[in-house]
């Protein structure tokens, strides 16, 4: 299942509990021959209450280049990659992520889809990646190991967290945006 290509769009997610644990508003554009993705978060972590804005700039195969996250309680961080799995963190070598070319920031189920419209995996087919995982609200990043597996192409994606365990069956609408998440997100209409 091929996605086409990305239009201007706005999508909204929830926390799985409601608004009053949390609320996302991303706006994804074509920028040039990639994509970029703005959002806002608002949520909590284990009790501690956050803000986050998110920019990511992808090219059009939906690798990162450039990634910048701010949280309200302090904490910033600017990555960049080539593409091909090197990456800077604030401007310094990050040699520990070497050979992510996907991030998944812990706060939003936006990033589920770069790898799933990257793969294109056929039905049954599965693919593990290894991500700049960024850790919310401390922003700290570290590589993680994960697997989806196309479940329904084009509709239905299994997540697999290799470090945790933590798997997921995700439905995503046809530009491969995740609708629900369960027990984390739900998308608002």
């Amino acid at each position: 299942m091929a996605f086409g290509p990305p239009t201007a769009r706005t999508i909204r997610w929830s926390s799985w509990e409601g608004l009053e644990d949390g609320l996302e508003h991303v706006d994804i554009r074509p920028e040039g021959s990639g994509t970029v993705a703005a959002g806002v978060i608002v949520g909590a972590e284990e009790s501690a209450c956050y803000g986050l804005t998110y920019r990511l700039v992808m090219d059009e195969a939906w690798r990162i280049h450039e990634a910048r996250l701010e949280a309200t309680t302090g904490p910033s961080l600017h990555l960049q990659s080539d593409g091909q799995g090197s990456w800077r963190a604030d401007g310094q070598p990050r040699p520990d992520l070497h050979g992510c070319i996907d991030i998944d920031i812990q706060a939003t189920p936006l990033t589920n889809t770069l790898p799933i419209r990257r793969l294109n995996l056929d039905k049954g087919q599965s693919a593990i990646v290894r991500v700049a995982y960024i850790w919310v609200p401390s922003l700290s990043v570290e590589a993680q190991e994960q697997r989806y597996t196309a479940l329904d192409p084009g509709a239905q994606y299994r997540f697999e967290s290799l470090e945790s365990g933590f798997r997921a069956d995700l439905p995503v609408d046809g530009d491969g945006f995740v609708m629900n998440y369960p027990r984390l997100f739900r998308r608002l209409s």
